[in-house]
């Protein structure tokens, strides 16, 4: 609490940047997932492109609710691989208690603030990302909402009386864990037959840390033993984009990620949107 968005992105860039050995200036492009900006210009991005000293990057932020993370994975993959990027930083930052209702238990007991990053570095050595898989249903966007600027209609009601709370979030828990229900196994499969390999081959998933349910489900679904399937939830909340990040560096702190380890993310939640991708360490 009290940090700004920006300076949380960088307390999770530096480390990051550090531990893949790499300064500000080698970075081409810095993408940042927030649904929680502190400003709409400048991005959160291009705050810290000055702040990282990164004087050779293009920057922008990109805007995928929960599967923020995964989404932006694609497009540094992308980049990479059209050859107009070697090295890519992705931050996902969310301080979301700036857009909670307190008043409202079915929101504020869940959601959490916090910031993640990681490096993708153009290779040619087997490792890297595998396969993706994205996808978006907007017809259900009204299920986990929450507004920006003050508004004249409200765009998916049609509704001119704008509360004055209308940029809390607000969330259809049980159409939301429906949507999931069937969108997360959706990525999973499609996922995994674009990468070639069955489920029981991937060595760790990393999860948008949603709800324990939905961790639960994928884990009987695929018949995989739950301590491959890595859970925060219960210390963190759901921390939208930032949520597989935060998953990874706990991961690497404790010495659980090694070389050649392949992992499968996936994240989905607001707009809708979800996705999911395969990635070997």
């Amino acid at each position: 609490m009290g940090e700004t968005t920006w300076e949380m992105a960088l307390r999770a860039a530096q480390p990051a940047l550090a531990d893949a050995r790499l300064e500000g200036e080698a970075l081409d492009l810095i993408l940042v997932t927030t649904a929680t900006p502190d400003s709409y210009t400048p991005t959160v991005s291009c705050m810290l492109q000055d702040k990282l000293g990164a004087k050779h990057a293009m920057a922008f932020d990109l805007s995928a609710a929960c599967s923020g993370f995964v989404y932006a994975s694609d497009v540094a993959d992308s980049y990479i691989r059209a050859g107009k990027a070697k090295n890519v930083l992705v931050v996902s930052a969310e301080r979301l208690s700036s857009i909670i209702d307190y008043t409202d238990r079915s929101t504020c007991v869940i959601f959490g603030d916090g910031a993640g990053a990681a490096v993708y570095t153009a290779s040619d050595d087997g490792s890297g990302i595998m396969a993706t898989y994205m996808r978006a249903n907007g017809a259900l966007g009204h299920a986990l909402y929450a507004g920006a600027l003050p508004i004249e209609q409200n765009p998916l009601t049609g509704n001119r009386e704008i509360p004055t709370n209308h940029r809390f979030l607000k969330m259809g828990g049980s159409e939301v864990f429906r949507f999931t229900a069937t969108a997360v196994p959706e990525a999973i499969e499609h996922v995994l037959e674009r990468a070639g390999m069955p489920a029981q081959d991937v060595d760790w998933y990393v999860l948008h840390q949603a709800n324990q349910r939905i961790l639960h489900m994928v884990s009987a679904k695929y018949g995989l033993d739950e301590s491959r399937v890595y859970v925060n939830i219960d210390r963190f909340g759901n921390t939208s984009s930032a949520s597989i990040p935060l998953c990874l560096a706990e991961m690497k702190e404790k010495q659980l990620l090694k070389p050649g380890q392949v992992l499968l993310m996936s994240g989905f939640g607001g707009g809708l949107t979800y996705g999911a991708l395969v990635i070997r360490l």
